[in-house]
């Protein structure tokens, strides 16, 4: 049996996250996308197979070479670990989770991708034990697998990442008509939904962008919880040179403070006082 078919692979876990939901979390990062974003700040999660990542290590003393200098060194992402004991590792810090109102995370990559059944398995564990369960999602996926995680979801953090189909092929490899039917589909099931708009400088932050989602929420009756405006940032942009690739977002910068306010306040004035900058 080949890597696909076994257990997801994780690239991370990151404890005391708190930005990928609220209270204290730990976010669980998936191996493996269906988008190729130019501006992904992780990029070792866009292939589903393991690889290598390249990255420096301070020497303590080898012998070898005066104590302080850097050494290249190497770091395998192939972990993978059976639903049963990932839930084990998390539930470690539950207190954590009921003293902030925080829990756990799936994010990728993409979560949506991935074994549902070894999805569900995990989220049920951890939501019979208590925990809050969250998942950050692109929206590229069959509704299907959506369906099957339905009951042992608490919340979606959900992208919308350009409303223009051409824009969102070109910066992404995919249009968004599947994204866009399946946030209709949670929002009609009933779902606590989150939702994160990444916004780049020129590219896809201007008033009209946003008056384009603005109306397709209100034409489609969606009322997330909140809307996250989420200024771009460079800070993966290392990752891509340890992994011997090229990074697209040289070009890149995020919106000013000012630009964003004045797209909080739209939002605002459209009803969605529930709209703030950064989360």
């Amino acid at each position: 049996m080949g890597w696909k078919e076994q257990l997801p692979v994780i690239t991370n876990i990151q404890k005391y996250s708190i930005h990928d939901g609220p209270g204290i979390r730990t976010t669980v990062f998936l191996k493996g996308c269906p988008l190729s974003c130019l501006w992904c700040h992780n990029p070792e999660t866009q292939k589903f197979a393991p690889e290598e990542v390249w990255y420096e290590e301070r020497c303590v003393g080898c012998g070898k070479c005066q104590e302080g200098c850097y050494h290249n060194a190497r770091e395998r992402l192939d972990r993978q670990e059976p639903a049963e004991q990932l839930a084990k590792l998390l539930l470690r810090d539950q207190a954590f989770y009921e003293e902030s109102g925080g829990g756990v995370t799936l994010s990728g990559g993409e979560v949506m991708v991935q074994n549902v059944d070894y999805l569900a398995a995990l989220m049920k564990k951890l939501h019979r034990a208590g925990v809050s369960v969250m998942i950050d999602t692109c929206g590229f996926a069959p509704f299907a697998n959506f369906e099957k995680l339905l009951p042992w979801t608490d919340a979606w953090l959900y992208d919308i990442k350009w409303m223009d189909p051409d824009g969102h092929r070109r910066c992404t490899g995919q249009d968004n008509r599947l994204i866009l039917e399946n946030l209709c589909r949670l929002s009609q099931a009933g779902q606590t939904i989150y939702l994160r708009l990444p916004l780049i400088a020129g590219l896809n932050d201007s008033r009209k962008d946003m008056e384009a989602v603005i109306r397709f929420l209100q034409d489609n009756h969606i009322l997330p919880a909140k809307i996250h405006l989420l200024p771009y940032h460079d800070i993966g942009k290392d990752k891509y040179r340890r992994l011997n690739r090229t990074y697209e977002g040289d070009s890149f910068l995020a919106p000013s403070g000012e630009h964003l306010e004045e797209l909080q306040q739209l939002f605002a004035k459209s009803g969605f006082g529930n709209c703030q900058i950064g989360g």
